[in-house]
């Protein structure tokens, strides 16, 4: 029976292999999908073959959160570093082979660090072996819907079969996002604590650009620099994919431009790209699975999913999003020109934040659609725009206060979650 699994395992690979022959080059693509519409924004070379680099830590993570949830794993759960995952080369979390590593450093290691041991050690430990792992993640690729992507290890470290396109991963970023909604939140951390050091994540773009709360970045040689983002403004989510980029800094500025340009309701003239990246991190965000509390200083601060909600997880509904990414279509701008004032916020200890955004009206527009959805189970609420300057530029925070406490302020949030609509909690 073994022996007709492997058989079997062989011919998925080969198959996919075979439809995608001619060799994958680091040829530029992007993609830009509004999930709310089902629309495609933008596409260009959306279907070539590229190499994924780290943007393969997204299908890991899959994989492990679905362990998560079916029972065969737990947050805190010690797992074996292997002889094969200690070997690998940075970026990585340095643990020896023969120690052990919880699932939740694990996960925290992919998202922040982009930590090549912590894949390898979760795709041997789920898989019984690296190899083993990567033609489970194909055959996951395929019940997704990525119909040009295989999968030969756990990280994205260079094999010149492990191929992907920019489409591909859009679809696998939406599949985190509709999937995992709870778990997705992990994506906004910028640093974490290891073990007493603290590793700052690689993800620049999500520090600078209002909205956006993920996913992934990526780099090797063969693919040039990748990135898979996620950004929600005006209550519209739309994911963005380069790939073949140049050089970090210019990958993230294309991406930036595409999403000034595209995303519904985004105005490029008021500057969408802010320069955060300069700021020096609070100290809160470098906790794991924690929510970072407000930042005194002038920047947007992205929380991460608590401790005390990881029992209920599963519990969540899942977001109403499509299940894949259609084919291409005319780009299509819609922007809302509703507006509200609300009134100033209540005292109360615990807020969700849903957007940082440019402009007043872009932050009141979301609320106005937020409101609806928390309209009962959670008492008295207050809406608010709160503005700061930062660098010469105004940045509005669009929040609600008025939760009796923490429990019921991530229930909301996970509630405007469902709906495509992007928060965090802060205290």
């Amino acid at each position: 029976m073994f022996r007709i699994q492997q058989i079997l395992a062989f011919l998925l690979v080969l198959g996919a292999s075979v439809a995608v022959s001619r060799t994958a080059e680091a040829g530029y693509a992007h993609f830009i999908y509004d999930v709310k519409s089902g629309k495609v924004l933008a596409s260009e070379n959306a279907d070539e073959i590229n190499h994924p680099a780290s943007l393969t830590k997204m299908m890991t993570l899959y994989m492990t959160f679905e362990a998560l949830r079916e029972g065969r794993l737990k947050w805190d759960q010690d797992i074996p570093m292997t002889p094969n995952a200690a070997s690998k080369i940075p970026s990585k979390l340095g643990v020896p082979a023969g120690r052990t590593i919880t699932v939740r450093e694990a996960v925290n290691g992919m998202i922040v660090r982009s930590a090549n041991d912590a894949a390898a050690t979760m795709g041997d430990y789920l898989g019984g072996s690296e190899d083993r792992f990567g033609e489970m993640m194909t055959r996951k690729a395929r019940a997704l819907g990525m119909s040009r992507t295989v999968f030969r290890n756990a990280s994205g470290l260079p094999d010149d079969s492990q191929v992907t396109t920019a489409r591909d991963m859009a679809q696998l970023a939406l599949a985190l996002i509709r999937d995992f909604p709870r778990e997705y939140q992990l994506f906004s951390a910028r640093n974490m604590e290891f073990r007493g050091k603290r590793l700052r994540g690689h993800n620049n773009l999500m520090y600078r650009y209002p909205g956006m709360d993920g996913v992934k970045t990526g780099f090797t040689n063969a693919s040039g620099y990748n990135i898979a983002s996620a950004v929600t403004i005006d209550g519209r989510r739309v994911i963005g994919v380069v790939m073949g980029g140049k050089t970090a800094r210019k990958r993230d500025d294309q991406m930036a431009a595409l999403l000034d340009r595209y995303v519904p309701g985004n105005n490029a003239a008021s500057g969408g790209l802010v320069a955060f990246e300069t700021q020096k991190r609070p100290a809160e965000d470098t906790m794991p699975l924690a929510f970072a509390t407000p930042s005194p200083r002038k920047e947007i601060t992205l929380g991460v999913a608590p401790k005390t909600v990881i029992a209920n997880l599963y519990a969540t509904p899942r977001a109403t999003v499509p299940d894949t990414v259609p084919s291409p279509t005319a780009p299509s701008r819609t922007a809302s020109s509703q507006t509200m004032t609300p009134p100033q916020p209540a005292g109360a200890a615990w807020r969700i934040q849903i957007a940082a955004a440019t402009s007043r009206d872009q932050a009141s527009a979301l609320l106005e659609k937020a409101v609806p959805l928390l309209a009962q189970g959670y008492g008295r609420l207050t809406p608010s725009v709160e503005s700061y300057a930062d660098g010469g530029k105004q940045i509005y925070r669009a929040r609600f206060a008025g939760f009796a406490d923490g429990d019921s302020a991530t229930r909301a949030c996970s509630v405007l979650q469902a709906k495509a609509i992007s928060c965090f909690v802060v205290r």
